[in-house]
């Protein structure tokens, strides 16, 4: 039998390509940079991996969440007008009704007129917004789930597929916002305690002492009857504290990354104190850093639904997961408003558990 052999190879590096060796495999894992390994690392932790894959959906999803739950068609053509409604609705009275409201297109009039010959309208997936109430139904709130409400309504007879989708919007970007504003104080007060330790240590550790001191729900509660509730003042008041238990580890990285060799070698090459931070110090302690980010959403998630729940979170006109809990606790016997809720909850828990286990096993160095 002879063998075909492709011009400029040869047998042995073929089966180099197709069976890389160990020490190849080590030539190549040098060749990457720390956070490729760790990329790598990650994306063999199947589960931590998928994990991601699926938040990333849920997040993206719920982002756009116009595009797949909305009361208003994307457009609509009647009586030989074309209208955008999602971007402007028009009054009711310019599609030949008698009010000059903004149209309520769940209005039996309306869906008469749509189904007269050269009408039409095209809408989202789900025909229901997080606020909007269909008046001309039947059912009495909170209506279990039929074909127009998959999931039922709550008890001020709001789609509760919408409530979730538009609920878990707000509590997704909210946890995003918080966690960056208190990892950004964290590791600021972290790099200054770390680096510079001694009296601006000793000092600002008191300081922080004192300050994790106070009660937190206190303040909330304080604060929530001066002010009107809103997502702004949560974010504020949350984030005034949610930085300490990140600056700790920080902390403890700058303290031991100050005292080596490349730190010693930019201080004799004249570097100043932020170069030094900025560039070397600070890209060296960012392990704990990335991998905590996932249980700090996580908290953050809690939080606000925690505040929602007992009255003290966002407004009523905002849909929160929180809300939703509180109205099943109300219903009790309306399963479709609490369970969907909690099983909502649970699987970004989960989500964000499974996320967080893997990027720590991507940043730990003894695992190769």
């Amino acid at each position: 039998m002879s063998a075909t052999i492709t011009p400029g190879a040869t047998p042995a590096t073929d089966a180099v390509a197709e069976h890389p060796t160990p020490a190849y495999n080590a030539q190549r894992a040098v060749s990457l940079s720390p956070y490729q390994r760790a990329w790598a690392r990650f994306k063999r932790n199947r589960l931590g991996y998928v994990s991601l894959w699926i938040f990333m959906a849920m997040l993206v999803l719920s982002t756009a969440a116009e595009l797949f739950s909305n009361d208003k068609p994307f457009v609509a053509h009647i009586n030989g007008q074309t209208v955008f409604p999602m971007l402007n609705n028009p009054s009711e009275k310019s599609l030949g009704g008698d009010f000059v409201t903004a149209t309520d297109w769940k209005d039996p009039f309306i869906s008469e007129l749509l189904q007269k010959p050269g009408n039409w309208s095209v809408g989202a997936i789900n025909p229901h917004s997080a606020q909007s109430t269909d008046y001309f139904s039947k059912a009495v709130p909170p209506s279990p789930p039929n074909s127009s409400n998959w999931l039922g309504t709550d008890s001020n007879g709001r789609d509760m597929v919408a409530r979730l989708l538009y609920g878990f919007r707000v509590s997704i970007w909210f946890a995003v916002a918080l966690t960056i504003v208190g990892t950004f104080i964290g590791v600021a007060m972290g790099a200054i305690m770390g680096y510079f330790g001694g009296w601006v240590d000793l000092t600002m550790q008191r300081i922080v002492e004192i300050w994790g001191a106070v009660p937190e729900l206190y303040f909330l509660i304080i604060f929530a009857a001066i002010f009107e509730p809103s997502l702004g003042l949560l974010l504020i008041l949350l984030a005034l504290w949610s930085w300490i238990g990140l600056s700790d580890y920080v902390r403890a990285e700058f303290l031991r990354n100050r005292s080596l060799e490349y730190v010693k070698a930019a201080r004799a090459l004249g570097l100043s104190n932020m170069q030094i931070i900025r560039r070397h110090v600070l890209p060296n302690s960012l392990t704990p850093v990335i991998t905590f980010i996932p249980f700090r959403m996580s908290a953050a998630i809690l939080a606000l639904t925690s505040l929602d729940f007992l009255g003290l979170g966002v407004p009523a006109s905002v849909p929160s997961l929180g809300q939703l809990l509180l109205q099943g606790k109300a219903n009790l016997d309306s399963w479709w408003i609490i369970f969907p809720t909690f099983l909502l909850l649970t699987i970004t828990m989960l989500l964000l558990t499974f996320i967080g286990d893997a990027l720590r096993d991507a940043f730990d160095t003894r695992k190769s």
